[in-house]
């Protein structure tokens, strides 16, 4: 006897005509077209390029410490995408980098956090792969700012004698360049010390007006010329504890100024 079995229908879930909005332009759309080569693949040098009408995420969206209620306008780069980009990073640089042994030199404060999960993601890279990157890591810091401005001093602590750099590979980790010019001079400075090689990479790029962007050799994201803070970023002192960057409000920066 032959039995006749009916299987349910299964409802196909069809994708929305376009992308939900929340009152804000998509992040993938204002993405540059000039972060994308012909065939449709990433520019690796120029890492992610947030166009200036990008204009951030609601922060009503994400969880941020309520003391800083009123301060901020924006989240610009959440933290999942700032931890994913981070480990895209990990892979060029065990590309470029994988078998050499390697001096970090972490720009401090604000390059701590980027540093740090940096090393963790290419240390998981040399434990699962069969390439490797022994590292040292070697803190250093630069204070160029006050309040929201550069300031034509630059300041290095922890550079005087870099002498152990000699004949070393170097990758410099730091997490903003706006002008290029602090970060040249801190190349000048290593430069005299006569590392075998140096590398630079910069979770965030920032575009200077009438300036062309000074790029590093590993980028994050090239963002708008907007003071952000979070993810170890400050101002002054204040926001390190926020893991989204984000965009500091007027009232923001007039509660915090000094």
């Amino acid at each position: 006897m032959l039995l006749l079995l009916t299987l349910p229908s299964r409802k196909v879930y069809k994708k929305p005509a376009t992308p939900v909005r929340l009152g804000h332009r998509n992040l993938s759309e204002c993405v540059s077209e000039n972060n994308m080569a012909n065939d449709a693949s990433p520019k690796r040098r120029d890492g992610i390029v947030i166009d200036d009408n990008w204009s951030g995420y609601s922060l009503d969206l994400f969880s941020y410490p309520s003391h800083y209620a009123g301060d901020l306008d924006c989240v610009i780069v959440p933290h999942g995408v700032i931890m994913d980009r981070t480990e895209r990073l990990a892979r060029d640089i065990m590309d470029d980098l994988g078998n050499k042994d390697i001096v970090v030199l972490c720009v401090l404060k604000g390059g701590y956090q980027f540093s740090a999960d940096l090393v963790d993601k290419i240390k998981v890279l040399s434990c699962n792969s069969n390439r490797t990157i022994p590292m040292r890591v070697h803190f250093i810091r630069l204070k160029s700012y006050m309040n929201d401005k550069a300031t034509e001093d630059l300041h290095i602590v922890g550079a005087e004698d870099l002498s152990f750099l000699t004949g070393k590979n170097v990758l410099i980790v730091e997490a903003i360049v706006g002008t290029g010019k602090t970060m040249k001079t801190l190349l000048k400075h290593v430069e005299a010390f006569k590392p075998n090689m140096i590398k630079v990479a910069g979770l965030l790029v920032k575009r200077v007006a009438q300036n062309s962007p000074w790029l590093p050799d590993y980028v994050g994201f090239q963002i708008p010329n907007r003071f952000v803070v979070g993810y170890a970023l400050d101002y002054n002192e204040y926001f390190r504890d926020l893991n989204h960057i984000c965009i500091i409000s007027e009232s923001g920066k007039l509660k915090y100024k000094v």
